[in-house]
């Protein structure tokens, strides 16, 4: 199935007599297979009985509360793509075309009222009021997005699969996009232009919807400054703290010069930071699929792998840059052993502890004798931070630790 529609209702009997007709007739024309999920929250004005006897499929809602019927209609649907969008006919059906050619763009579309293009009619303060949220909402959880509210979205399967719904209402909206967006898939947004609802009245409490917002922020922007979010190391070269932003621009500088005349490198533990997107000929490799998903999207090689047992070939690249856990001691030996193996000979290994550092990194007098067992000699140090050094090291003769037999 192409599509599936998610519609959350309460009493909206009217509208729907509408509305459904009108998705079959987008839907039909654009050729696709579909369905339409009508989530019931208890109406009692025979919503549940027009909807199903217009050929939709009404499903109850899990638990009450709007979050609760989208997390109901996520795992309800069957399509490719989910279509969530208001049933009180403020989201025009005839937009979805537009959404639909835009899922190219991005793994989660928004109609957006608050891009360039985009526009939204109705009473003044809760207009307001709506683009002051999202402006606090784009600041506060640092997403590159102008409506996180719109409810009126295209979302590619697994860009909501397995995700954990904690909201209880509205907030939910912003939930889902940091959560997909910390796991690396790209959100675009389209314009759109909003018009007031049709019959009926709206079912928020603004009180309570304050409160959840208030919750939802403090604990969505908690999530969006994990180091396993996936844009994390790439905020963290653009962060306004002046110490850490001067910090990370350093480290870049110099892993990235010594990197520049490499033809092929290899960045392991790449995370989605800027190395890695500097390089002209370079691959990124990280344990989190997320982050490499979100490197991919601007057309940068990237494998999920782990240090100490590099997917590729004996002497592959000209420079490696990393390892991440070198810094780790039981683990360098292991590491070094398979950095060697793909760097051909001649080849520049260059190491950096991680960010953030899990262990406190190797003195450059230990590093250094363990990089000379390995076949390794040291050609430069540089500082990029008190207590933080970065080593350039030349592959050179044999090692005098006997490489692992492969069983």
């Amino acid at each position: 199935m192409d599509i599936s529609v998610i519609l959350p209702v309460i009493n909206e009997r009217d509208n729907l007599m509408t509305l459904i007709p009108q998705l079959k007739a987008v839907l039909s024309r654009m050729g696709l297979s579909y369905e339409i999920v009508v989530i019931d929250g208890g109406s009692t004005d025979g919503t549940r009985e027009v909807a199903a006897g217009l050929g939709a499929r009404v499903v109850p809602e899990r638990r009450r509360g709007y979050a609760g019927a989208i997390e109901t209609g996520l795992a309800e649907a069957r399509g490719d793509y989910f279509l969530a969008m208001d049933a009180d006919m403020s989201h025009d059906p005839n937009f979805i075309p537009r959404l639909w050619r835009a899922r190219t763009m991005g793994d989660i579309v928004i109609a957006s009222r608050y891009v360039r293009g985009g526009a939204s009619h109705g009473p003044i303060v809760r207009k307001e009021l709506s683009r002051l949220l999202n402006e606090v909402h784009r600041l506060a959880l640092l997403m590159p997005l102008r409506d996180m509210s719109s409810g009126f979205r295209l979302y590619r399967r697994e860009t909501v699969a397995g995700l954990k719904v904690e909201g209880d209402s509205f907030e939910v909206q912003q939930e889902l996009l940091v959560k997909a967006y910390g796991r690396g898939y790209s959100i675009v947004e389209v314009p759109f232009t909003y018009f007031p609802r049709g019959s009926g009245a709206s079912h928020a409490n603004l009180i309570k919807l304050g409160k959840g917002y208030l919750r939802s922020t403090i604990n969505l922007r908690n999530l969006r400054n994990r180091p396993d979010s996936a844009d994390y190391d790439e905020r963290a070269f653009y962060t306004l703290r002046p110490i850490r932003r001067l910090h990370h621009r350093r480290r870049h500088g110099i892993i990235t010069m010594w990197a520049r005349e490499a033809d092929r490198t290899l960045h392991i533990g790449c995370g989605s930071g800027l190395v890695t997107q500097s390089l002209n000929n370079g691959i990124g490799m990280d344990r989190n699929f997320g982050k490499l998903r979100f490197l991919a999207r601007y057309g940068i090689g990237a494998v999920c792998g782990l240090a100490d047992a590099i997917p590729f070939r004996d002497g592959s690249f000209d420079c490696v840059i990393g390892p991440a856990s070198a810094a780790k001691e039981a683990e360098t030996d292991a590491v070094l052993r398979e950095s060697r193996r793909v760097l051909r000979p001649g080849g520049r290994l260059i190491l950096a502890p991680p960010e953030p550092a899990a262990a406190p990194p190797l003195s450059s007098d230990a590093l250094s004798a363990i990089l000379a067992r390995h076949g390794f000699t040291v050609e430069e140090c540089a500082e990029a931070a008190p207590g933080e050094t970065i080593v350039r090291a030349k592959r050179i003769g044999l090692p005098s630790i006997a490489p692992q037999s492969s069983s």
